[in-house]
């Protein structure tokens, strides 16, 4: 779907984070006026390459409700959450409390500031391990996981709001495995400690780890390990544009997947990783890790044919070349 859009306004929460600031780039570059709502707690100021920051809690509704009043913005896309699954597990109560319960102070501060346009950064988690694939929308939600259920309490909040207020809309994004970095290297992964296959496996071949764990061989795959399916950062960016575009349109609320409709396993990645930075670098095969599916392959023909998504990086070596060329200028900078 072509932008067409200009000088609309956009709050971004979570803006100063992996793909929210790759969202807030496409924003600018689009021409839309943009304003990133984050906490730092795991964002980067310096990520943001577009527009102002406010340094908020999703929990502080008071704030909310300045900034929104203030800003007066056309949407609202929703990227602030906290997103190990691991974690998750053993700490679930974070992610209630940060996922659902913030999600929730954030829709009501929404409605009290007159701001009825959504779009949220959803999962593949909440399918947990689903029975066929590729993974439709309409596969039925069974997350595995404290961090898919979070996600999907949200996306309950919205269908129930969008049917409820008719001056409401949402369109929920369900990402699958995103990975990758700005093909001209200007933004990227940048966390202290990254838990995402591919960071970690260019961070080991930079010597930032001295081994990749690789969790669990035994799954039922060809090679024994979880296959994903991958998708670019910056393909996963056009897509928020596109549903932007969607809504402000007139659409009715919707949800899509956000992959590219196949996959490769941990075991493909990691060779991709070795052949893209030239390094043999130390790979140890452990236990598998709490709430992980074995499998999960996006269907994508909704997203594609409703939203008119052509993404232009569906090649895992040009996402581990885009990746290491980020990774490299951070140890350049000394990150």
């Amino acid at each position: 779907m072509q932008q067409t859009e200009h000088k609309k306004r956009v709050f971004v929460t979570g803006g100063a984070g992996y793909i929210g600031s790759h969202v807030v780039l496409a924003l600018g570059e689009a021409g839309y006026e943009v304003l990133t709502y984050d906490n730092l707690s795991t964002g980067n100021r310096d990520s943001l390459l577009y527009g102002d920051l406010v340094v908020g809690d999703m929990d502080d509704k008071e704030l909310l409700v300045k900034t929104l009043t203030a800003f007066k913005p056309d949407a609202v896309m929703h990227f602030a959450a906290s997103i190990e699954v691991g974690e998750s597990v053993s700490n679930p109560l974070k992610y209630y409390r940060n996922n659902s319960a913030n999600a929730l102070n954030l829709l009501e501060a929404m409605r009290m500031t007159g701001v009825g346009q959504m779009i949220f950064s959803s999962t593949a988690a909440v399918y947990g391990n689903p029975a066929k694939l590729p993974v439709v929308e309409e596969t039925p939600l069974l997350p595995i996981n404290p961090y898919g259920t979070s996600k999907m309490m949200t996306e309950h909040f919205l269908a129930d709001l969008s049917l409820a207020d008719k001056d409401f809309r949402y369109v929920a994004l369900r990402y699958f495995n995103v990975a990758g970095a700005d093909p001209q290297a200007r933004l990227g992964q940048d966390y202290a400690n990254p838990t995402h296959l591919i960071t970690r496996a260019l961070k080991t071949a930079l010597g930032a780890f001295p081994k990749l764990q690789v969790f669990g061989t035994d799954y039922p795959t060809e090679d024994g390990t979880c296959i994903r399916d991958y998708i670019h950062v910056a393909d996963l960016a056009q897509a928020h544009l596109d549903a932007l575009s969607y809504l402000f349109a007139g659409a009715s609320s919707a949800i899509f997947n956000c992959g590219y409709g196949h996959g490769f396993s941990v075991t493909d990645v990691v060779d991709m990783a070795k052949q893209v930075t030239g390094i043999d670098f130390l790979v140890e095969e452990t236990d598998r890790r709490e709430g992980d599916p074995a499998e999960l392959i996006a269907g994508c023909a909704k997203i594609r044919n409703v939203l008119d998504w052509h993404p232009r990086h569906d090649d895992l070596e040009t996402i581990l070349k885009t990746a290491w060329e980020w990774e490299k200028k951070l140890v350049a900078r000394g990150a």
